[in-house]
């Protein structure tokens, strides 16, 4: 485990409000394993700082392609310390989890996403998850009927219940982004959960400082208007955080 600090862009100092500290953390995507040493890092560096309330903002992404899925979301479910409280966004894998659940013929996209490695770590049998992949809608009913008789209620409650984003001060939090031009309570779900090209590429201000994963980087992005936490974990190892504090802000990663 490491500390990855770096130097604030030259923005106009955007602020949290008085007397909170925040951490957002990127995307999860079945690594508990990677999650348990974020959460023990940031546990870490909030012990160096004055004790004030510390809120967890995670931006999605919690299952899918990782070997762990249910692993992810048993942490994310349980007791946090009494300091910290949890807020939960949802990603665009969540959701198409969700559209699974309420339609089985939309599963095959989810499948085909690293809907099948969450459906394994639940502990749906692989011949299940197989005929979902090629026994058209039969299979795919079939295999949405296995994942409701193992998914725990809590975990279906934890899914049912992300919010698509959260606003503290100056920042703006959401899984993919928002669309340029369009006032931040008017953004679409659809834009929140997959924006990509028309956000990515967007130079001028959003109207707050939007703080998003969704998108893999090598290192995260700390941008004029925008701060990017997917560092693709899944693959690097690296679970990234930012934390927020007054004006300032810093990142810290596994």
């Amino acid at each position: 485990m490491f500390f990855l600090r770096i130097k604030n862009s030259s923005r106009k100092n955007p602020h949290v409000p008085e007397g909170v500290r925040l951490y957002a953390i990127g995307d999860i995507h079945g690594r508990p394993d990677l999650l348990k040493s974020l959460l023990e890092l940031i546990d870490l560096d909030q012990k160096g700082r004055s004790e004030i309330p510390v809120t967890l903002i995670f931006l999605g992404d919690y299952i899918d392609r990782g070997p762990d899925s249910k692993g992810v979301v048993d942490r994310l479910t349980g007791e946090f310390p009494e300091r910290f409280t949890p807020l939960f966004i949802k990603g665009n894998h969540e959701d198409l989890l969700l559209s699974f659940i309420r339609d089985s013929d939309s599963g095959l996209a989810w499948l085909r996403n690293g809907g099948d490695a969450t459906l394994l770590s639940y502990g749906v049998e692989l011949e299940a998850v197989q005929d979902a992949f090629w026994g058209g809608p039969e299979g795919l009913a079939q295999a949405c009927e296995r994942f409701a008789a193992v998914l725990p209620a809590a975990h279906l409650q934890f899914y049912e219940a992300l919010q698509l984003f959260f606003r503290f001060g100056d920042y703006f939090f959401t899984h993919a982004g928002v669309r340029p031009n369009v006032p931040l309570d008017q953004q679409s779900e659809d834009d929140m959960l997959w924006i990509r090209n028309e956000f990515l590429s967007w130079t001028q201000d959003f109207g707050a400082v939007v703080v998003h994963g969704h998108t893999p980087t090598r290192f995260p992005q700390d941008l004029r208007n925008r701060i990017a936490l997917d560092t693709y974990a899944i693959r690097t190892g690296k679970l990234t955080a930012a934390g927020f504090e007054g004006s300032r802000h810093w990142f810290l990663s596994t």
